[in-house]
């Protein structure tokens, strides 16, 4: 794949994700993985597998993939938040970006299209749980509308040691009226 040495300013090609392209998903991933400060999921993830995730995937939770000229710079998903009813229009984001194409602006254009299509799929508002260390998400974040809400202190362990995550959240739309949830229970 070739070093992009400039700002990607043309529109990326960006489309639903098939089953033809879960082999560069994954290599994207674990390359985040590799990195330390994208996830706390550890890999691999070969094609099979992510071809597994994606087939699973609610039509609720869509993936996307960027290319330019053919080539696959990035991808990215929407995942409702919660299982729970009244929180069914909360969407989490997941963008990612291969290693050699990062800081050139496609990080933007894929969080932009989310931020766009995300009402689409019933959701009035993002949120992104990023690594507190992760200084380039959350650039991306705020640099598209995201406040930090917070940071929960000792989430979780990766590679042994306690790491930080920050809530960053967009409203895309507030509703009117509050969702009507009479006779809704939380089951646990």
């Amino acid at each position: 794949m070739p070093h992009y040495g400039f700002h990607v300013t043309e529109p990326l090609e960006i489309h639903t994700a098939r089953p033809d392209e879960t082999a560069f998903i994954g290599r994207i991933y674990d390359e985040g993985i590799a990195d330390g400060n994208a996830t706390f999921a550890t890999g691999p993830h070969p094609g099979e597998e992510r071809e597994r995730w994606l087939a699973a995937r609610p039509s609720n939770a869509p993936v996307f993939c960027a290319h330019l000229a053919g080539a696959p710079l990035g991808w990215s998903a929407l995942a409702p938040l919660s299982h729970r009813p009244w929180y069914a229009g909360v969407a989490e984001y997941t963008v990612y970006v291969a290693r050699e194409a990062r800081g050139r602006g496609v990080g933007g254009q894929l969080l932009t299209h989310l931020l766009a299509n995300a009402p689409e799929y019933g959701y009035w508002k993002l949120v992104g749980l990023i690594l507190a260390d992760n200084a380039a998400g959350l650039r991306l974040a705020h640099a598209h509308g995201f406040r930090t809400v917070g940071t929960h202190h000792a989430h979780a362990t990766l590679s042994g040691r306690w790491r930080d995550v920050t809530l960053v959240e967009r409203h895309l739309a507030v509703p009117d009226e509050p969702a009507v949830t009479a006779g809704l229970h939380d089951p646990q």
